[in-house]
C-alpha cells in the first residue's frame, strides 16, 4: 500500500517539475556505439554560493535551530562547522534577497520525488512557511538560512548517496561505493562551488532523471492499453486487429511515428518494432511475437519502478570508472571497453544462472592464460562430478579430466570448458572472464547459462587489446598460444579495471531509455529498501 501511494504521489510531483538544460555538454561514456556520449549535466541548482559577510547570523541561532528542528540534530556538528568558518556569514542571500541557488535548491527539496524517492522531507511544512514568511522577520530569515543549508545535507545525502556500504552489502553489491561525506559536501559550499551543477553522480542518473519524468507523464495521460492477442507471429503484410494494437501502444512511447493505426503490418510499424526490441534485447527481426507482446504489456507503473531502482544504483557507483576499463552489465549479456570516456568495443556474454549468480565487484585484470586447466570447483565436483563418475566409471576420459592434488582438473584444448584462454582478475567470488566450446549460447537473447563465471563470445579480440602493448606478443604469436595445447600464463604489465554491475535500465548514446529482465530478481527488494530508507 505504501510503495503504490509513492508510485502515485511520484506522478502528479513529476509532471510539475521542468527540468532545466544547458548547451555545455561533456563526453562522457555510455552502453551502445562507438561515439562519444554526450553528458547533460544537472543544473536544477546552478550558481555560486554566497560568500559575503553583509548579514550573520549570531552563534545561538544554529543553537535555536537545532532546539526547534530536533531531527536535525544528527548534523548540528556539521552546521557549526560550516558556519564558523564562514564567520557566521549567511551562505543563501544576497543582502537581504534569497539567492537564485537557494531558489533552485528549495525546489529541488519540496519536489524530491522527481529523483525517485518518497516525499520524506523533514519539516517541509515548516520550509515552506519559512520560505513563503521571512521578508519581514528577521528571527524567520535566519531560520530560513541554516534551514536551506540542513535541507541542503539532507537533499545530498538521499539524491546523491542513497543506501548505505553496509546496506550493499546485505544485497550482495560489492562494486566500490562513491563516498560523500557532509564535511566535504560543506567545504564545497564554503568555497563557492557550484557541486550542485554538476552533481556527484554517476552520470546515468540525470539521464534516467529526465527519463523518469516523461514516464510519470505517460502515467498521467492513461499509461497504455493491455494488448489481447492470439498468440501468433505477425510479420509485414499480416493483418490483425492486434496489429492496430501495438501500434498505438509503440506510438506513446516514441517508436512508431504516426497515428495510422490500421490493421495492416506496414514497414513502418516493422521498424518500430525493430527499435523496441533493441531498446529491450530481442533479437530485431521486426516480427511481432507473444514474447514481444509480454514486454509491450508490462504497465508503465512497473516502467517507472525499474527507473527508480536504477536511479538507486547509480547513486552507488564511482562518478569516474577510470580512463581505460571493462564494463560488465549482468542483466545486458554484454561487456563494454572503455577508452578516455569512448565505447572503443563491445561483446556479448554468457553470465551465472539465478542459483548461481555473477557476483557485483570489481578487480583489475592482470593475467592472461593460454589453453588453461580447468580446476572444476568443489560444489561442481560434489554435485555434478562425482555423481557422474559414480554412473559412469570412464566419465573423467571421455570429458579429458584428470585427479589432480586430491580434486579434479579438465585439460586443455579445444573441448575445455573454459576454452583456449581465460582471464584473471584475482578475487574472493572466484570469477574470471573466459572463452568456451559452447558457441551456441550467444546466439540466445537471454544468456543466464554459466555457474558464475562470464563466458566471452570473442575472448580473441579481448586477447590482443589487453596484449597489444606487450614485448613479443603479436596476432600470430597469441594464436600460436592458444593452439600450443599446454598452459602458459602472461602477466601484463598494466592492468585493466573491469567492474560487473547489474543495471535493468539506462539511456544509450541514441538517447534511447533501455530495459532488461531483472534475472536475479532484486528490483523489487531495493524498492522497498528506497521506501524504507531513513532521510538522515
Amino acid at each position: 500500500m505504501r510503495q503504490s501511494f509513492f508510485i502515485v504521489s511520484l506522478y502528479t510531483f513529476c509532471i510539475l517539475i521542468v527540468g532545466c538544460c544547458n548547451d555545455k555538454v561533456s563526453q562522457t561514456k555510455k552502453f551502445h556505439n562507438s561515439q562519444p556520449a554526450i553528458r547533460i549535466p544537472d543544473l536544477s541548482i546552478p550558481g555560486s554560493f554566497i560568500k559575503s559577510n553583509e548579514i550573520n547570523l549570531d552563534s545561538n541561532d544554529i543553537v535555536i535551530f537545532i532546539d526547534s528542528f530536533s531531527k536535525f540534530k544528527l548534523i548540528a556538528s556539521d552546521l557549526n562547522s560550516f558556519y564558523k568558518k564562514r564567520d557566521y556569514a549567511f551562505a543563501w542571500f544576497d543582502k537581504s534577497e534569497i539567492t537564485e541557488p537557494a531558489q533552485h535548491l528549495y525546489n529541488s527539496v519540496i519536489n524530491i520525488q522527481s529523483d525517485g524517492l518518497p516525499d520524506k522531507i523533514l519539516y517541509k511544512e515548516n520550509l515552506i512557511a519559512l520560505k513563503e514568511g521571512y521578508e519581514a522577520d528577521q528571527t524567520k530569515k535566519s531560520q530560513l538560512e541554516v534551514m536551506l543549508t540542513a535541507q541542503y545535507l539532507s537533499y545530498a545525502k538521499m539524491a546523491w548517496t542513497g543506501l548505505s556500504k553496509k546496506e550493499l552489502t546485505d544485497i550482495k553489491w560489492y562494486l566500490p561505493r562513491k563516498e560523500s561525506s557532509y564535511p566535504k559536501l560543506l567545504d564545497s559550499l564554503l568555497k563557492g562551488k557550484d557541486v550542485m551543477e554538476k552533481a556527484p553522480v554517476y552520470y546515468q542518473y540525470d539521464l534516467l532523471k529526465k527519463q523518469l519524468k516523461r514516464y510519470a507523464d505517460i502515467k498521467v495521460q492513461g499509461g497504455w492499453p493491455h494488448i489481447e492477442y492470439d498468440k501468433k507471429t505477425y510479420k509485414v503484410g499480416d493483418t490483425s486487429s492486434t496489429i492496430s494494437k501495438v501500434k498505438l501502444r509503440l506510438s506513446i512511447t516514441g517508436e512508431y511515428p504516426t497515428n495510422e493505426y490500421g490493421h495492416v503490418y506496414d514497414t513502418i510499424l516493422r521498424q518500430a518494432v525493430i527499435s523496441y526490441q533493441q531498446s529491450n534485447g530481442f533479437k530485431q527481426t521486426g516480427w511481432i511475437t507473444p514474447d514481444l507482446i509480454k514486454i509491450l504489456n508490462v504497465p508503465v507503473e512497473k516502467r517507472i519502478e525499474d527507473i527508480i531502482v536504477n536511479m538507486e544504483r547509480c547513486r552507488w557507483l564511482p562518478v569516474e570508472l577510470g580512463k581505460v576499463h571493462l564494463l560488465i552489465n549482468i542483466p545486458e549479456y554484454r561487456v563494454h571497453l572503455f577508452e578516455h570516456d569512448s565505447l572503443k568495443w563491445d561483446m556479448k556474454i554468457v553470465v551465472g544462472k539465478n542459483k548461481n549468480r555473477t557476483a557485483i565487484f570489481s578487480g583489475e585484470i592482470k593475467y592472461v592464460v593460454f589453453c588453461p586447466y580447468w580446476n572444476v570447483p568443489t560444489s561442481i565436483l560434489k554435485k555434478e562430478i562425482l555423481p557422474a563418475i559414480k554412473r559412469n566409471p570412464n566419465y573423467l576420459s571421455k570429458h579429458h579430466m584428470e585427479w589432480h592434488d586430491g580434486g579434479v582438473r579438465q585439460l586443455p584444448g579445444k573441448d575445455n570448458a573454459l576454452g583456449l584462454v581465460k582471464f584473471l582478475f584475482p578475487n574472493s567470488h572466484s570469477i574470471y572472464l573466459h572463452d568456451t566450446p559452447s558457441k551456441s549460447l550467444f546466439e540466445e537473447d537471454k544468456r543466464a547459462f554459466s555457474h558464475g563465471c562470464i563466458r566471452l563470445a570473442e575472448p580473441v579480440k579481448l586477447a590482443k587489446y589487453l596484449l597489444k602493448n606487450e614485448d613479443k606478443w603479436n596476432d600470430q604469436k597469441i594464436e600460436e598460444a592458444m593452439q600450443a595445447g599446454s598452459e602458459k600464463y602472461v602477466v601484463l604489465k598494466n592492468s585493466v579495471p573491469v567492474y560487473i554491475t547489474y543495471l535493468t535500465c539506462w539511456v544509450d548514446n541514441k538517447n534511447t531509455l533501455q530495459f532488461r529482465d531483472d534475472v536475479y530478481e532484486l528490483n523489487e527488494k531495493l524498492l522497498k529498501m528506497i521506501l524504507d530508507k531513513p532521510v538522515l
